[in-house]
């Protein structure tokens, strides 16, 4: 993974890599959305076997795509009483649209900046 824009902009940037970026996702996060995608909703167990992780480390991930706005969680009823819930992606190009979004609004936050800029650039340390 590229640290900065200047070696994002001159490295073999990959769509994965960008969405990682823009939505602060890590690579096992875009595994288990591409699980829930590939097998419909799961459940965290469920998901963990699936990404051979433990149940903890599934149920990070998950947090960390309902948090970006890629998963959200549906509650079920079991018929003998209780409920359990379920983890759902949302579609592929609901997410495009998500990073798109927030690549526009980057954007026009970063010019407005540039627009700002004297010709007496200094750097604070």
């Amino acid at each position: 993974m590229v640290d900065s824009i200047h070696e994002m902009i001159r490295a073999s940037f990959r769509c994965e890599d960008m969405v990682k970026c823009v939505l602060g996702l890590k690579s096992l996060d875009i595994e288990a959305y591409k699980v829930l995608l590939m097998h419909g909703p799961l459940t965290t167990d469920r998901l963990g076997e699936i990404l051979n992780r433990e149940k903890s480390t599934a149920y990070r991930s998950l947090q960390n795509l309902i948090t970006c706005g890629v998963v959200y969680r549906e509650t079920r009823s079991l018929e003998s009483g209780g409920c359990y819930h379920e983890y759902v992606a949302i579609e592929p190009w609901e997410m495009k649209q998500m990073v798109k979004k927030n690549v526009d609004e980057w954007y026009f936050q970063m010019n407005g900046l540039i627009e700002k800029m004297d010709d007496k650039v200094v750097l604070s340390s």
